[in-house]
């Protein structure tokens, strides 16, 4: 189907397909919000110096895409895209049936150098290049904006009884900004969306009638300014080779010794070099999203990570301001799992209450949740970069966790304290008592912080991040 005009005018070789120029529309059509999404993405990073860029991002966009598009059709004859298909932008002679067909294979190159765009065919090309696309998205998001989720307010009535108010209708004593603004939404609302079913209907009207060979334009707008698209030439191909030479040339004799960098950074040959670059840097830009999109489809990364990752220990992360271990104590079983636990440890302070805060030592390995001792199921991070299992270091963020109760209640733990020291306790108080004292008053819990480093967690619960593993 990609040849249907080809084979329906087989002595018009120069003419493309409408596939080829649907496909060169759309890859045009997804550069806009291509840049915007990069440019959105850099503002999070320096919003002090591209904020005012994003939010005037259809100015900016119209504003380059003159530059760029100016010097393409000048030098190339087409577009940016265009150019990436091969195609060009040319006159339409105003002769009996606008063909000449047999003069262009006996002298092509004089008959390109006649339908060559000038000065004026470049500006009428950039209004439809540009200028027509720009006001479409600036009509469209206008009536997103005033049109679409428009609706009326209710306020009470002086005669009884609430009543609407359509806060679109004119004001009383209106401003010259207040008439415009109401005219305008005016004519979004009843003229706009005629406007806009004509505007496609044409399109496809056009389109319909060029590929059925009963009309040269594919465009009513390309009608409107006499210009039709046609296939690039052997003798297109050898005015842009000697063009480049002569560039080439150029740029060699402002560079030559004794001018320095003035030369080769001068605006008559770096404009041309960096707009030209834009060739390489549009397919090189296509092959990385490309392969970007199957490196994050495809199953091939995770096998890799996987693998990479096998046999991985990672240490615990280091914390500065905490002492988390002072002296060795022997190995014990702790529920099933032999493991050295961590000493006697200085624990630390809050700094609004000034009391000892209850934290849990390390995990001897990072396979297990330093809170209950268990191999982690359901991962989850702590903002401090201690990894546990989600239930339990839910439960300790809120406070509720069983083994933050029983220390709070005075069941021994041995992480704080240890049977020397006990005893010491009972000597001095020349007996043993039965009951447990609570440490309500005396320690925190250790509420709203990490297990480990006993930091506040900010946000709490919600501060907590599931790790996908």
């Amino acid at each position: 189907m990609e040849y249907l005009n080809a084979l329906q005018s087989p002595v018009d070789e120069l003419k493309p397909s409408l596939f080829e120029l649907l496909a060169e529309q759309q890859l045009s059509s997804l550069l806009p919000p291509t840049l915007r999404y990069l440019l959105a993405v850099a503002t999070h990073r320096y919003p002090r110096y591209l904020l005012r860029v994003l939010n005037n991002y259809d100015e900016v966009y119209a504003l380059l895409g003159i530059i760029v598009e100016k010097y393409y059709l000048k030098t190339f004859g087409g577009s940016f895209t265009e150019n990436f298909y091969a195609l060009k932008r040319e006159k339409v002679l105003r002769v009996d049936g606008g063909e000449i067909k047999r003069t262009q294979l006996a002298v092509p190159d004089e008959v390109r150098q006649r339908l060559k765009l000038g000065g004026a065919d470049i500006w009428k090309n950039l209004l439809v290049m540009v200028g027509i696309p720009y006001l479409k998205r600036k009509l469209d998001e206008s009536y997103d904006i005033h049109i679409a989720p428009s609706a009326s307010l209710l306020m009470s009535g002086s005669h009884g009884g609430p009543r609407y108010l359509d806060r679109d209708a004119m004001p009383p004593n209106p401003t010259v900004k207040q008439r415009f603004l109401f005219y305008y939404k005016w004519f979004l609302r009843n003229v706009y969306p005629s406007v806009n079913a004509a505007y496609y209907f044409s399109i496809l009207a056009f389109s319909l009638g060029y590929l059925f060979d009963n009309t040269k334009y594919p465009s009513p707008f390309l009608w409107m300014i006499g210009t039709r698209m046609r296939r690039m030439g052997a003798a297109d191909f050898r005015a842009i080779d000697a063009a480049s030479a002569a560039a080439e040339k150029a740029t060699t004799a402002a560079g030559r010794p004794g001018q320095g960098l003035s030369g080769i950074l001068s605006p008559r040959t770096l404009y041309p070099r960096l707009l030209s670059s834009l060739k390489i840097l549009l397919p090189t830009s296509i092959f990385a999203l490309k392969f970007l999109e199957w490196w994050h489809a495809s199953d091939f990364s995770r096998q890799l990570t996987r693998k990479a990752a096998e046999g991985l220990e990672l240490p615990p992360p280091i914390v500065s301001g905490m002492d988390l271990a002072t002296k060795p104590v022997a190995e014990k079983e702790t529920r099933g799992i032999t493991a050295k636990n961590s000493a006697k440890r200085s624990p630390p302070l809050s700094s609004t209450t000034y009391l000892p805060i209850f934290t849990v030592p390390p995990p001897p390995s990072s396979d297990l949740c330093p809170i209950c001792l268990h191999p982690i199921s359901t991962a989850a991070a702590c903002q401090t970069g201690y990894v546990y299992d989600f239930k339990c270091i839910f439960q300790w963020v809120e406070g509720q966790h069983e083994r933050q109760e029983a220390f709070m209640k005075g069941e021994k733990t041995n992480e704080w304290e240890d049977d020397e020291d006990n005893d010491e306790d009972e000597k001095t108080d020349g007996h043993k008592s039965k009951e447990q004292k609570s440490r309500e008053g005396s320690w925190e819990s250790g509420k709203g912080r990490c297990a480990v480093t006993g930091r506040r967690v900010l946000g709490g619960t919600s501060g907590l991040r599931r790790v996908m593993v």
